[in-house]
């Protein structure tokens, strides 16, 4: 899937955003190894720490229907321009991926899009190869 159709598969999930506090919708599409993509929006919550981001939710769809493997994620937000996924975000995607692989697609309202690698946005990141000799080896 091209990342023109990626990025319109996460305006069509940043529709159904649950977002009554900061009125920020935000989408995500997350294209897997198989060729499935699997969307996600905000769900924001009055306490705030429960609210989850859309780049989190399409991950933990597609992981709760058995996909582990991923390719690229396009992520848009109510802006003009192109938004980037947050730091929890980043984190969760890095126990999946191969940072120096894959592709974030950030994009906007406009036709403003830019794709980076992951190793881009979490340079010097903790990862399932930091805890590789510290936990049971069964694990990995």
């Amino acid at each position: 899937m091209n990342q023109e159709a990626l990025v319109e598969e996460a305006k069509k999930a940043r529709e159904f955003s649950y977002s009554p506090y900061s009125h920020f919708r935000v989408g995500a599409a997350l294209l897997c190894a198989d060729g499935s993509v699997y969307t996600g929006c905000n769900i924001e919550n009055a306490a705030f720490s429960p609210t989850n981001c859309a780049e989190r939710t399409a991950v933990f769809k597609a992981v709760s229907e058995g996909k582990k493997e991923f390719v690229k994620i396009a992520v848009v937000g109510d802006d003009k321009t192109y938004l980037s996924p947050c730091g929890v975000c980043r984190q969760v995607l890095m126990e999946f991926v191969d940072p120096m692989e894959f592709e974030v697609i950030m994009a906007g309202d406009s036709d403003s899009i830019k794709v980076v690698k992951l190793a881009e946005l979490l340079p010097e990141s903790f990862s399932p190869m930091n805890l590789k000799n510290h936990v049971k080896k069964d694990i990995f």
